[in-house]
């Protein structure tokens, strides 16, 4: 039986599945980095045996967080940490964040959120084409980002 990676390798094996190409992130278009984000998310992680455990997102939007105003798409994975009464205690995100200089196109995309859960019974692969044949997808899906950062953070 193979074993799961833990939620601590999450950071690693993302960085991993994103530049399993050997190219630089910043020399990846806005594809390939879905792409690595895809088989990151088709990892199964040692997690708990409860809902909503393991989820991965994917939100664009224009926002002005710390610094100018920028066009970000950002794909996450979320894991639920519980205390040790099995509660809710806090969440663990992963995320890859992928700014672009504004333009009137990606302004005018606005903003978007869809989530995935490992548990709900849903197929990955029919949420990812879902997003892929949204209009948004034709916009964005051969740009080149400015920026591209991996960070880990909890929430």
């Amino acid at each position: 039986m193979t074993r799961k990676p833990s939620m601590d390798e999450a950071v690693g094996l993302l960085e991993g599945e994103l530049g399993s190409g050997q190219r630089a992130l910043d020399d990846l278009v806005t594809e390939d980095l879905w792409l690595g984000f895809l088989r990151f998310g088709r990892r199964l992680f040692d997690v708990p045996n409860t809902p909503d455990v393991d989820g991965l997102l994917f939100q664009y939007g224009t926002h002005a967080f710390d610094g100018p105003p920028a066009f970000t798409l950002d794909l996450t994975r979320q894991f639920e940490i519980s205390d040790s009464d099995g509660d809710h205690d806090q969440y663990v995100q992963v995320h890859c964040e992928l700014k672009y200089e504004l333009a009137p196109a990606l302004e005018a995309l606005g903003s978007f959120d869809s989530w995935f859960f490992h548990d709900a019974g849903d197929d990955l692969e029919v949420w990812a084409q879902g997003l892929t044949e949204r209009a948004a997808w034709a916009t964005i899906h051969r740009l080149k980002p400015t920026e591209v950062t991996v960070y880990q953070e909890q929430v």
